[in-house]
């Protein structure tokens, strides 16, 4: 820790950490209450997949925007949070109060996405202006928070049970505004903020023709392909073997103990590098996909077992592939290579989101999660450079 990181003020981590799940709620608040969607709205089963998706494009097109236009450096990046976190309130909102179709959800979603793009990479940009050497450790808890913001809803849900399914959505969107305004008001601007260099468009290129940026990169494209869609998946699976009341909190403990694959990686990392701890994750979620058959139909210790250490790692994989992507792009072209890696990742978890939100309407599950392990599997084998070099 440098001098300067001891005299940060120790509120300033956890309360960006608190910030961020609170806004990053928002993602999968309208994928809690999907069955009484489905109930009131008499909206098809694949409803999920085009929300979810909705939402997925509308932080991609988000990203790009904040990024091209420089947002968070043109202008204070805790304000930034701050106006994004209310306008994705207003959103989810807006879904819970004025939506009466697909169609007008799709497109409340779709905004919330993009103004997400305001919260968790510009959460990511504040806890950089003030942890310049202990950023490592930071991300970690950063997408822990994440993990649990979108884990957040199943267990209102869960704790709400009886709520209508607008004042859970209403709840999700107090929640987001508050977490907004306790990171304005308890987190000034850092004197020490990066200024990231405009977004390159070259910097696509470096994706594929460096070696070691190809590794991470694709490494993580292969991770984003099991991730969402398993976050989709998780209330079908647990459905399976569940009383219904029961699938809220469950979903809630599966989903949120990615917050322990984050944090625990982040420790084991200096003793094992972080391509190590990336591949060792990856490779475990993989095994969760294949063992899928057997896991449905085994005793329910073991089932709950099983879907317990796929949530833990399916995502505890995610902050080291955003270090090694940090590490290896070119210093002059970090922000723009982060960027495109997380744009091009958002981007597949869409297709992967539909395909298996459609399959797991018309087929077994046995039959259905073993695909996901395409992507880990895919993963590993791109990430094969840096495992071997020990990175």
């Amino acid at each position: 820790m440098t001098r300067d990181e001891a005299r940060v003020p120790r509120r300033i981590l956890p309360t960006i950490v608190l910030s961020q799940l609170a806004g990053t709620a928002l993602w999968f608040a309208v994928n809690a209450v999907m069955p009484d969607l489905q109930r009131d709205w008499d909206l098809p089963a694949e409803a999920v997949g085009t929300l979810t998706s909705a939402v997925q494009l509308g932080f991609i097109a988000g990203t790009l925007a904040f990024a091209l236009a420089a947002i968070a450096d043109r202008f204070s990046p805790r304000r930034v949070f701050l106006l994004c976190s209310l306008a994705g309130a207003a959103c989810t909102a807006a879904a819970a109060v004025l939506a009466r179709d697909l169609a007008a959800l799709a497109a409340l979603r779709f905004a919330t996405g993009f103004f997400l793009a305001g919260i968790y990479p510009v959460g990511m940009k504040i806890a950089a202006g003030w942890y310049a050497r202990g950023l490592g450790a930071a991300l970690g808890f950063l997408i822990g928070a994440l993990v649990l913001g979108t884990a957040a809803p199943h267990g209102l849900r869960a704790l709400g049970s009886a709520w209508p399914w607008q004042s859970l959505m209403l709840a999700v969107a107090a929640i987001a505004a508050g977490g907004g305004l306790m990171l304005y008001l308890l987190v000034p601007d850092s004197p020490h903020l990066p200024r990231a260099a405009r977004l390159r468009p070259q910097a696509l290129a470096v994706i594929v023709t460096d070696r070691k940026v190809r590794a991470s990169a694709f490494g993580y494209f292969g991770h984003m392909w099991e991730l969402y869609a398993f976050w989709v998946l998780v209330p079908f699976v647990l459905a399976t073997r569940l009383h219904a009341s029961q699938v809220a909190a469950a979903a809630f403990v599966v989903i949120g103990a990615g917050a322990i694959g984050c944090a625990a990686g982040g420790l084991l990392v200096r003793r094992f590098g972080s391509a190590r701890v990336a591949g060792a994750q990856l490779a475990a979620s993989g095994a969760c996909c294949v063992l899928a058959p057997l896991m449905l139909d085994a005793p329910l210790a073991l089932f709950h077992a099983w879907l317990f250490v796929w949530g833990v790692t399916v995502v505890g994989d995610s902050p080291q592939f955003s270090t090694l992507t940090a590490l290896n792009a070119p210093r002059d072209a970090v922000g723009s290579v982060l960027t495109f890696v997380n744009s091009i990742g958002f981007a597949i978890t869409i297709p992967s989101i539909q395909l298996f939100a459609w399959l797991a309407q018309r087929l077994p599950l046995d039959l259905v999660l073993p695909w996901l392990a395409l992507g880990p599997a895919f993963g590993l084998l791109a990430l094969r450079p840096l495992l071997t070099a020990r990175a």
